[in-house]
């Protein structure tokens, strides 16, 4: 059977290396290394060892994973021939890619490996640093950092941040959540007589030094709260207090029901922001409609009946599942495809849990919205006019049954006339394409604007609209009208 044994060069010089690997290092017949550029390598080559390194492949390669893949490749070859020592830096289990791709690959049954020995670089860089991991600490990889995965409350460490094009890559994607200034610490040969700590401001990660094989990089933790604003905990955590027994006596009263109105508000507080296309404002009213978010969720936990966990598990469920053309096999090739498909699985979901078809539309804060729901939904079994033709046919009927209800009907058929009329109306909107519920948001800022102008003009001429008539403040209606334009 094909067998690796996978030796730890330890974390700093020759001195550290424990003697049994020493001894296996310096009677291995067929010794392979990731990288030469270690200084136990260089001491061993002055006492006449020899080996073969795949720093070669790490030249032809733009990208670490055809690195890492390419040398486990070539040692499973190797390793048909004869058993092979491969040797690694610090510790085989410990940041070091190559060897999870070899338990993988031992998993599958193509080869045994052994595991032996090695001083990982944590150790020496807790003690270089003076930090106690058990104050919560990361250990990040630099090739495939991941701005979520930071967790700024704790010690992180990240590695592979060997050269200017790494450093700069991490410094980019720390600068997205900590203070272009925040002082981090570059660790050099943590634990060997070459060891050095350089402390420099995050933006000139990239720019203030050498950085090599040994380099790792360490970012302190920002323990105050109100200085971690860009993550998601830290939200959390606000919503929790303004809640909790010491909390805001308002935030502490209120209930989904309360919330209602505000949900609705901010919603159009953003629509009208992105019609501004203000991204400040834009940004400004997400966050708003994301408290409304996680003070609901707070308010389930709080209840006992859901967390923001449960939301954010249904969500991404839904997503992925109504997304098989990303997260599955099925094609699509347009967004008519990715439609239709989300069409079709929705509707598989819906025949489960309802009873009506128009079971769930119904919007009670929006009656044009409740109605465009529950014709494009009986739309869609075939309940609707062929062409547009007949819903102007029905709107025009309807209009003439409400002026007669208007000339002869009591209150109540009149308001029932003109439901109807309005029903018609949205379904004239959903023809062309039109949301009514957005005209209708439109048509009520627009009024708001053109009012505001014939306030101004009476604030600017006489004062008080009891001093124009309706022709002169049709005409200021005019005036507003033809400078939009």
């Amino acid at each position: 059977m094909n067998e690796i044994t996978i030796i730890g060069l330890g974390a700093s010089d020759l001195d550290q290396l424990p003697l049994g690997i020493y001894k296996k290092l310096k009677t291995a017949e067929h010794l392979y290394v990731r990288t030469e550029q270690h200084p136990v390598l260089q001491e061993l080559k002055a006492e006449g060892l020899t080996w073969t390194s795949f720093d070669g492949i790490y030249e032809k390669n733009e990208q670490f994973e055809g690195v890492y893949e390419e040398i486990v490749d070539e040692l499973l070859q190797l390793a048909k021939d004869n058993p092979v020592i491969y040797a690694v830096p610090g510790h085989p289990l410990v940041a070091e890619q190559t060897v999870q791709l070899l338990v993988e690959a031992e998993r599958q049954g193509k080869v045994i490996i052994r595991i032996e020995g090695g001083q990982s670089f944590l150790d020496p860089i807790f003690a270089a640093l003076r930090i106690d991991p058990i104050e919560g600490f990361q250990l990040l990889d630099g090739t495939s950092l991941k701005r979520d995965d930071i967790q700024m409350g704790s010690h992180v460490l990240i590695g592979q941040v060997y050269d200017a094009f790494s450093a700069s890559e991490v410094k980019l994607t720390l600068m997205e959540k900590y203070p272009d200034e925040y002082e981090v610490t570059i660790v050099t040969a943590a634990g060997s007589s070459q060891e050095k700590l350089t402390k420099v401001p995050l933006y000139e990660l990239d720019r203030v030094m050498k950085l090599d094989n040994l380099t790792t990089l360490y970012v302190p933790p920002i323990l105050a709260q109100e200085n971690r604003l860009k993550e998601w905990q830290t939200l959390r955590q606000i919503v929790a207090d303004l809640r909790g027994p010491n909390g805001c006596p308002w935030d502490r009263e209120q209930t989904h029901d309360s919330l209602k109105k505000y949900a609705v508000e901010e919603v159009y507080e953003l629509l009208q922001a992105i019609d501004e296309e203000d991204d400040e404002h834009i940004v400004e009213e997400l966050g708003d409609v994301l408290l409304q978010v996680f003070l609901h969720a707070q308010i389930g936990e709080d209840n006992g009946y859901f967390s923001l966990e449960d939301i954010l598990a249904v969500i991404s469920d839904k997503m992925i599942r109504r997304h098989p053309h990303v997260f599955g096999d099925v094609v699509a090739n347009n967004s008519e495809d990715v439609l239709r498909n989300w069409q079709q699985i929705k509707a598989e979901e819906q025949k489960k849990i309802t009873e009506s078809l128009l079971d769930g539309e119904m919007r009670t804060d929006s009656s044009l919205l409740t109605s465009y729901n529950y014709q494009k939904k009986v739309a869609k079994v075939g309940f609707d006019w062929p062409v547009v033709s007949g819903a102007w046919e029905k709107f025009e009927e309807e209009l003439d049954e409400w002026k007669k209800e208007l000339e002869v009907g009591t209150k109540d058929t009149q308001v029932d006339e003109l439901g109807d009329l309005l029903f018609t109306v949205v379904n004239l909107a959903r023809f062309y394409g039109l949301s009514p519920e957005l005209a209708m948001m439109q048509a009520n800022e627009k009024f708001k604007r053109r009012f505001q102008f014939i306030e101004l003009r009476v604030k600017e001429g006489k004062g008080d609209f009891s001093s124009y008539n309706l022709e002169e403040l049709d005409g200021f209606w005019k005036e507003a009208k033809k400078l939009e334009r």
